[in-house]
C-alpha cells in the first residue's frame, strides 16, 4: 500500500489540519496492516529526502552549462531518483528512524531493533580501495579536529584527499621521509618545526607554474590534523571559513576566498571531492 502524506512537522494552522488528515489516513491503513503501511510511508520520506540531497549535491558542483539541456537535465534527475531508491530502506538508515517515530506517534507497537547488517557487495564494489582506506585511516583524527573547529570531519578528510590525491601524492623529504602533511600547509616564517622542500604548482596571474616551496613536516597524520585545526580555528584569516562550513560549497568557497590555495578552480574541485567523500562514507556506514 502506498501513501503520500504531508510532512508531519509543519507549524501553520492549515499545516496542522493537513497533518491530522495525514495521520488519520495512516491510522486507517495501519489498522489493516500497521507494519507494512508505516514502513512504506517512512521509505517515501527517506526517498524524497535523498532526492533533495542529490539535487543539492549536483548544485554544489558548479555545473559548467556546457552540453546541458532539458534532456540531459531529465536524465540526471532520473539517475538521481534511481540512486535515491537504491539507497532508501537500508538497515539502520533514515527509514528505520522515521518508522520508529511514526510508530510512537500512532501508538503502534514497534518491532525489536535488529542488528545492523553489512551493506550488499553491490553498494561497495565501486569504491576504490585506496579511497576507502584513506577515509578510514583519517576518520578518528578528523573527528578530533571537528571538535576543535566545528568543521565537519568529512569536509576535512575531503580536503586532505584533494591536497594529497587520496594519499597518492603525499609530500616527502628529499630522502623519501614522509612529512605526514596531507593539507599542503607551507612552512611560513613563523614555523619552527621540521620542513620538506618539494616542487609544487602555484598559479601566478592565473597561470600554473612549477616552483620550489617548503612545507611543514609532522611526526604523524594526527599531528597534521591538529595543526590544520589550529590554523583554521585561530587564524582570523579563516574566520568566515568556519562560519560557512555548513555546506560543502560554502566551506570550499570560503577557503578559496581566504587564499588557502592559488588555484582559481580550487573551490569547485574541493566541493566535488567533499560530495564524493560524503557519498562513500554513507555507503561504508
Amino acid at each position: 500500500m502506498s501513501f503520500n502524506p504531508l510532512p508531519l512537522s509543519t507549524r501553520s494552522s492549515a499545516g496542522s489540519v493537513s497533518d491530522n488528515r495525514s495521520i488519520e489516513s495512516l491510522r486507517a491503513a495501519a489498522a489493516r496492516d500497521p507494519k507494512a503501511s508505516i514502513r512504506e510511508t517512512a521509505k517515501q520520506f527517506e526517498s524524497l529526502f535523498m532526492q533533495e540531497v542529490m539535487k543539492s549535491m549536483r548544485a554544489s558542483t558548479l555545473s559548467s552549462g556546457m552540453l546541458e539541456n532539458s534532456a540531459t537535465q531529465l536524465g540526471t534527475e532520473m539517475l538521481d531518483t534511481q540512486f535515491a531508491g537504491k539507497m532508501t530502506g537500508l538497515p539502520g538508515g533514515l527509514t528505520d528512524a522515521i518508522t520508529r517515530q511514526l510508530q510512537r506517534q500512532m501508538g503502534v507497537a514497534a518491532e525489536p531493533a535488529k542488528p545492523l547488517q553489512p551493506l550488499p557487495a553491490l553498494a561497495k564494489k565501486n569504491i576504490a580501495p585506496h579511497v576507502q582506506s584513506f577515509i578510514q585511516k583519517h576518520d578518528d583524527a578528523a573527528k578530533a579536529a571537528e571538535q576543535q573547529t566545528g568543521i565537519p570531519a568529512s569536509f576535512m578528510i575531503a580536503q586532505a584527499a584533494h591536497e594529497s590525491g587520496w594519499g597518492k601524492r603525499e609530500i616527502t623529504g628529499k630522502d623519501g621521509t614522509p612529512s605526514f602533511n596531507v593539507f599542503g600547509i607551507k612552512a611560513t616564517a613563523g614555523w619552527t618545526g621540521k620542513v620538506a622542500e618539494v616542487q609544487t604548482t602555484e598559479y601566478i596571474n592565473g597561470k600554473p607554474q612549477k616552483v620550489m616551496a617548503k612545507f611543514r613536516a609532522y611526526d604523524s597524520y594526527e599531528d597534521s590534523f591538529k595543526d590544520y585545526a589550529r590554523l583554521i580555528g585561530t587564524n582570523a584569516r579563516y574566520k568566515d571559513v568556519v562560519a560557512k562550513a555548513d555546506t560543502a560549497e560554502g566551506f570550499a568557497r570560503g577557503l578559496q576566498k581566504a587564499g588557502y590555495a592559488t588555484d582559481p578552480d580550487y573551490a569547485s574541485k574541493l566541493a566535488r571531492v567533499i560530495n564524493t567523500t560524503v557519498r562513500v562514507q554513507r555507503a561504508l556506514a
